[in-house]
Protein backbone atom coordinates (compact mmCIF):
# COMPACT_ATOMS: atom_id res chain seq x y z
CA UNK A 1 0.00 0.00 0.00
CA UNK A 2 1.45 3.65 -1.07
CA UNK A 3 1.12 5.55 2.10
CA UNK A 4 1.49 9.46 1.72
CA UNK A 5 1.70 11.22 4.99
CA UNK A 6 2.42 14.66 5.14
CA UNK A 7 3.08 16.88 7.93
CA UNK A 8 0.41 18.13 10.16
CA UNK A 9 -2.63 15.85 7.75
CA UNK A 10 -5.50 16.53 9.12
CA UNK A 11 -7.88 15.01 5.96
CA UNK A 12 -7.11 11.85 4.70
CA UNK A 13 -8.26 9.70 1.23
CA UNK A 14 -8.33 6.19 0.60
CA UNK A 15 -7.92 5.75 -3.47
CA UNK A 16 -9.21 2.25 -4.32
CA UNK A 17 -7.94 0.58 -7.75
CA UNK A 18 -9.74 -1.30 -10.43
CA UNK A 19 -9.32 -4.65 -11.67
CA UNK A 20 -6.00 -5.56 -12.25
CA UNK A 21 -4.56 -2.12 -11.64
CA UNK A 22 -2.83 -1.56 -7.87
CA UNK A 23 -2.20 1.19 -5.69
CA UNK A 24 0.66 2.63 -7.89
CA UNK A 25 -1.15 2.26 -10.49
CA UNK A 26 -3.55 4.88 -9.36
CA UNK A 27 -0.67 7.24 -7.92
CA UNK A 28 -0.16 9.03 -11.36
CA UNK A 29 -4.18 10.80 -10.51
CA UNK A 30 -3.13 11.93 -7.01
CA UNK A 31 -0.54 13.28 -8.37
CA UNK A 32 -2.66 15.16 -11.28
CA UNK A 33 -4.78 16.98 -8.47
CA UNK A 34 -2.08 19.29 -7.71
CA UNK A 35 -3.71 19.98 -4.27
CA UNK A 36 -2.34 23.04 -2.76
CA UNK A 37 0.54 22.79 -0.47
CA UNK A 38 -1.30 24.44 2.39
CA UNK A 39 -3.91 21.80 2.40
CA UNK A 40 -2.00 18.58 3.49
CA UNK A 41 -3.72 15.58 2.46
CA UNK A 42 -2.73 12.33 3.15
CA UNK A 43 -3.20 9.50 0.54
CA UNK A 44 -3.60 6.06 0.98
CA UNK A 45 -3.54 3.82 -1.81
CA UNK A 46 -4.12 0.13 -0.72
CA UNK A 47 -3.75 -2.81 -3.06
CA UNK A 48 -7.04 -5.44 -3.60
CA UNK A 49 -5.18 -9.24 -3.37
CA UNK A 50 -4.40 -11.14 -5.96
CA UNK A 51 -6.74 -13.93 -7.04
CA UNK A 52 -8.32 -15.58 -9.95
CA UNK A 53 -10.51 -13.67 -11.96
CA UNK A 54 -13.27 -16.17 -14.01
CA UNK A 55 -14.00 -13.47 -17.00
CA UNK A 56 -9.83 -13.42 -17.27
CA UNK A 57 -9.96 -16.99 -18.05
CA UNK A 58 -8.79 -17.99 -14.23
CA UNK A 59 -5.78 -15.84 -14.66
CA UNK A 60 -4.64 -14.41 -11.29
CA UNK A 61 -4.58 -10.53 -10.86
CA UNK A 62 -5.24 -8.17 -8.24
CA UNK A 63 -8.90 -7.72 -7.88
CA UNK A 64 -11.16 -7.03 -4.83
CA UNK A 65 -13.60 -9.38 -6.30
CA UNK A 66 -14.28 -12.50 -8.38
CA UNK A 67 -16.13 -11.15 -11.78
CA UNK A 68 -17.96 -14.39 -13.15
CA UNK A 69 -19.71 -12.92 -16.06
CA UNK A 70 -20.10 -9.60 -17.45
CA UNK A 71 -23.63 -10.61 -18.77
CA UNK A 72 -25.21 -11.31 -15.06
CA UNK A 73 -25.55 -8.76 -12.53
CA UNK A 74 -25.11 -11.14 -9.41
CA UNK A 75 -22.09 -12.64 -11.29
CA UNK A 76 -20.82 -8.95 -11.85
CA UNK A 77 -19.48 -8.62 -8.34
CA UNK A 78 -19.25 -11.99 -6.40
CA UNK A 79 -20.79 -10.86 -3.15
CA UNK A 80 -19.03 -12.57 -0.10
CA UNK A 81 -15.51 -10.96 -1.84
CA UNK A 82 -17.23 -7.61 -1.60
CA UNK A 83 -17.77 -8.11 1.80
CA UNK A 84 -13.84 -9.49 2.30
CA UNK A 85 -12.78 -6.17 1.23
CA UNK A 86 -15.30 -4.09 2.18
CA UNK A 87 -13.90 -5.26 5.69
CA UNK A 88 -10.53 -4.85 5.01
CA UNK A 89 -11.36 -0.85 4.07
CA UNK A 90 -13.73 -0.11 6.83
CA UNK A 91 -10.75 -1.73 9.48
CA UNK A 92 -8.57 1.12 7.52
CA UNK A 93 -10.83 3.52 8.32
CA UNK A 94 -10.98 2.54 11.82
CA UNK A 95 -6.95 2.17 12.03
CA UNK A 96 -7.07 5.97 10.71
CA UNK A 97 -9.65 7.21 13.38
CA UNK A 98 -7.55 5.15 16.31
CA UNK A 99 -4.64 7.19 14.11
CA UNK A 100 -6.44 10.39 15.02
CA UNK A 101 -8.12 11.19 11.80
CA UNK A 102 -11.41 12.55 12.41
CA UNK A 103 -14.38 10.36 10.10
CA UNK A 104 -15.90 13.74 8.50
CA UNK A 105 -12.43 14.24 7.45
CA UNK A 106 -11.68 11.18 5.86
CA UNK A 107 -12.89 10.41 1.83
CA UNK A 108 -13.31 7.53 -0.21
CA UNK A 109 -12.69 6.83 -3.75
CA UNK A 110 -12.64 4.63 -6.52
CA UNK A 111 -11.90 3.57 -9.58
CA UNK A 112 -14.28 1.05 -11.18
CA UNK A 113 -13.93 -2.01 -9.04
CA UNK A 114 -12.30 0.46 -6.62
CA UNK A 115 -15.95 2.21 -6.37
CA UNK A 116 -17.63 -1.13 -6.05
CA UNK A 117 -15.89 -1.28 -2.55
CA UNK A 118 -15.57 2.18 -2.08
CA UNK A 119 -19.42 2.91 -2.25
CA UNK A 120 -20.07 -0.52 -0.42
CA UNK A 121 -18.03 0.32 2.40
CA UNK A 122 -19.47 4.21 2.99
CA UNK A 123 -22.66 3.47 2.37
CA UNK A 124 -22.90 0.89 5.24
CA UNK A 125 -20.39 2.75 7.45
CA UNK A 126 -21.84 4.08 10.97
CA UNK A 127 -19.86 7.50 11.20
CA UNK A 128 -20.32 10.18 8.46
CA UNK A 129 -17.30 10.40 5.93
CA UNK A 130 -16.36 13.73 4.42
CA UNK A 131 -17.32 12.14 0.88
CA UNK A 132 -17.44 9.20 -1.63
CA UNK A 133 -16.46 9.86 -4.74
CA UNK A 134 -17.24 6.97 -7.59
CA UNK A 135 -15.65 6.81 -10.94
CA UNK A 136 -16.35 4.64 -13.83
CA UNK A 137 -18.16 2.26 -11.56
CA UNK A 138 -21.78 0.29 -10.58
CA UNK A 139 -23.49 -0.87 -7.26
CA UNK A 140 -22.88 -4.61 -5.88
CA UNK A 141 -25.78 -6.04 -4.16
CA UNK A 142 -28.41 -3.02 -4.56
CA UNK A 143 -31.09 -4.94 -3.23
CA UNK A 144 -29.39 -5.51 0.19
CA UNK A 145 -28.63 -1.34 0.41
CA UNK A 146 -31.72 -0.38 2.04
CA UNK A 147 -31.84 -2.58 4.51
CA UNK A 148 -27.94 -2.10 5.20
CA UNK A 149 -27.37 1.66 5.08
CA UNK A 150 -26.19 3.44 7.55
CA UNK A 151 -28.12 6.69 9.05
CA UNK A 152 -24.98 8.35 8.43
CA UNK A 153 -24.89 7.65 4.74
CA UNK A 154 -28.36 9.60 4.27
CA UNK A 155 -26.17 12.85 5.08
CA UNK A 156 -23.24 11.70 3.20
CA UNK A 157 -21.87 13.48 -0.04
CA UNK A 158 -21.66 11.60 -2.93
CA UNK A 159 -20.48 12.11 -6.33
CA UNK A 160 -20.64 9.92 -9.28
CA UNK A 161 -18.28 9.97 -12.48
CA UNK A 162 -18.92 8.18 -15.84
CA UNK A 163 -17.65 7.94 -19.01
CA UNK A 164 -20.27 8.53 -21.87
CA UNK A 165 -18.69 5.77 -24.62
CA UNK A 166 -17.51 3.22 -21.29
CA UNK A 167 -17.41 -0.21 -23.04
CA UNK A 168 -16.32 -2.32 -19.70
CA UNK A 169 -19.10 -0.96 -17.11
CA UNK A 170 -21.65 0.57 -19.68
CA UNK A 171 -22.86 4.26 -18.40
CA UNK A 172 -26.30 2.49 -18.15
CA UNK A 173 -24.85 0.63 -15.02
CA UNK A 174 -23.52 4.02 -13.74
CA UNK A 175 -26.93 5.60 -14.49
CA UNK A 176 -28.87 2.73 -12.68
CA UNK A 177 -26.57 3.31 -9.61
CA UNK A 178 -27.55 6.73 -9.78
CA UNK A 179 -31.29 6.13 -9.71
CA UNK A 180 -31.28 3.35 -7.08
CA UNK A 181 -29.38 5.46 -4.92
CA UNK A 182 -31.93 8.41 -5.09
CA UNK A 183 -34.38 5.77 -4.49
CA UNK A 184 -32.97 5.14 -1.08
CA UNK A 185 -33.67 8.66 -0.30
CA UNK A 186 -29.85 9.72 -1.06
CA UNK A 187 -28.44 12.30 -3.13
CA UNK A 188 -25.49 12.88 -5.41
CA UNK A 189 -23.83 14.83 -7.76
CA UNK A 190 -23.41 13.06 -11.56
CA UNK A 191 -20.97 13.99 -13.79
CA UNK A 192 -20.70 12.51 -17.65
CA UNK A 193 -17.49 13.21 -19.74
CA UNK A 194 -17.11 11.74 -23.65
CA UNK A 195 -14.85 9.17 -22.98
CA UNK A 196 -14.23 5.45 -22.26
CA UNK A 197 -13.51 3.54 -19.21
CA UNK A 198 -10.68 5.86 -18.17
CA UNK A 199 -10.15 9.31 -16.46
CA UNK A 200 -9.72 12.17 -19.15
CA UNK A 201 -8.50 16.30 -18.21
CA UNK A 202 -11.75 17.50 -17.37
CA UNK A 203 -13.13 15.56 -15.28
CA UNK A 204 -9.91 15.57 -12.94
CA UNK A 205 -10.74 19.14 -12.75
CA UNK A 206 -14.03 18.17 -11.49
CA UNK A 207 -12.07 15.65 -9.05
CA UNK A 208 -9.81 18.36 -7.76
CA UNK A 209 -12.99 21.43 -7.80
CA UNK A 210 -14.85 18.41 -5.50
CA UNK A 211 -12.36 17.47 -3.25
CA UNK A 212 -11.17 20.79 -2.34
CA UNK A 213 -15.25 21.26 -0.85
CA UNK A 214 -15.15 18.46 0.76
CA UNK A 215 -11.64 18.50 2.54
CA UNK A 216 -11.83 22.34 3.25
CA UNK A 217 -13.36 21.99 6.42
Amino acid sequence: MIDRYPQDARHAVIWLHGLGDSGAGLAPLVDALDLPADLPVRHLLPDAPERAITINMGYKMRGWYDIKSFDDPVGRAVESHVRESADRIAALLDQLVAEGFAPERILLAGFSQGGVIASFTALRHPARLAGLLCMSTYLAAPDALLAEMSEAARSLPICYMHGIYDDVVSLSMGWDAKNKLEAAGLTLEWHEYPMRHEICRPQLDDIRSWLLARLAH
